[in-house]
């Protein structure tokens, strides 16, 4: 099969505000007014955890069927914490990103507890966002001048 390409590209609104573009989709990424924001939209890594659920429901349902659990209604909450010191340089003592992330999954089904076990164990494998979340993915980070004019 071949891979799939996806791609998000904005502007800088504000030191704490991001439009970004998708497809033909805007989000906009701010901060609380606590982070230096005007709330306008979710941050960035609520965007991140909001991916994480919305992730998990999708490959839920198309895993529920093939696997024969029949799904009644799915409710998912994923929370995480994370110290904010590396983000405003006051220490390095801890990492920047989430500490531990937590799933909440609530679905309503007649499936058995095994049927349940596997199902989840089947859904953490396909779900593209926990693969990257629990594995080390290459990242490039590359920096694009403007010509200078002429």
């Amino acid at each position: 099969m071949t891979d799939l390409k996806f791609r998000v590209q904005g502007k800088a609104q504000s030191a704490a505000r991001f439009s970004a573009d998708v497809r033909q989709f805007n989000l906009i990424i701010d901060e609380p007014p606590i982070l230096g924001g005007d709330d306008f939209g979710a941050n960035p890594v609520e965007y991140l955890l909001a991916s994480y659920a919305g992730c998990i429901n999708v490959v839920a349902h198309l895993t529920a069927r093939e696997l024969g659990v029949n799904l009644k209604r799915l409710e998912i909450a994923v929370q995480g914490s994370i110290n904010p010191a590396r983000l405003l340089g006051k220490s390095d003592d801890e990492r920047a990103g989430f500490k531990q992330i937590d799933v909440h999954f609530s679905p309503e089904t007649d499936a058995s507890p095994g049927q349940i076990e596997n199902w989840i164990k089947t859904i953490k494998a396909r779900c593209p966002i926990n693969d990257n979340l629990a594995n080390p993915t290459p990242l490039s980070f590359n920096l694009v001048l403007e010509a200078a004019a002429i």
